[in-house]
């Protein structure tokens, strides 16, 4: 049972440039085809939602290329009891897959205009197990912690502490890492004292902003 119509755009996407790919996860295929992308993105680019290409949000930020969200959520590999950690919610795209793949996800957004933008798409298409928080994402959201997996979609210098202090033992954090042009797309696995990491490609993600990341105007 779909929870959204079914739409031939969305089909061709995720077998053209997701499947295509090597992303595997029939969870992640199924979310990514039934959510209406377009409805993340403000016009005039939501004529482009189902374009294999990154696309602004507005104040400077972008949803990822749909690829890079697959294979950002398939390295977090959220389980249906699982609690998960985003950082930067930007229009909600990436909440609401993790949203119907996780039993509760917390997302933070340090933009304000951006956190009531991602809200309300989430409100329309009624995903009510995401809460959304304005404040600096760099340091987490200890109140919620331990998540079993913590997604950050903004490039960071490096894994932020309270990030990895937050980290459920047993539970994944996926992070662009690197400088603010290019960085490479980090897994770090964490059991009991120990942390396992592992790269996967080059990307190029905005610059996340706060205490623990990048400096910048309202860090």
């Amino acid at each position: 049972m779909h929870r959204f119509p079914q739409d031939d755009e969305r089909t061709t996407m995720v077998e053209h440039q997701i499947v295509s790919r090597g992303i595997k996860n029939p969870r992640i295929l199924s979310v990514m085809q039934e959510i209406p992308r377009h409805f993340f993105i403000p016009p005039p680019y939501d004529r482009a939602a189902y374009d294999d290409s990154p696309l602004p949000i507005g104040n400077g930020q972008t949803i990822s290329q749909p690829y890079i969200v697959a294979l950002m959520t398939e390295l977090l590999d959220p389980g249906p009891d699982d609690n998960i950690l985003e950082i930067g919610a930007g229009s909600g795209y990436q909440a609401a897959i993790l949203g119907m793949l996780a039993k509760s996800v917390t997302t933070i957004e340090r933009i304000p205009a951006v956190a009531d933008l991602a809200r309300a798409n989430l409100a329309h298409l009624d995903i009510g197990n995401v809460n959304l928080i304005i404040a600096d994402g760099t340091l987490g959201y200890a109140a919620g912690a331990p998540y079993n997996g913590i997604l950050i979609t903004a490039a960071t210098p490096q894994i932020p502490d309270p990030l990895i202090d937050q980290l459920a033992d047993g539970g994944r954090l996926v992070a662009p890492v690197g400088g603010r042009d290019v960085q490479e797309l980090t897994r770090i696995c964490r059991k009991g004292t120990r942390f396992f990491k592992s790269h996967h490609g080059g990307v190029r993600f905005v610059p996340l902003i706060g205490k623990h990341g990048w400096e910048g105007e309202n860090s």
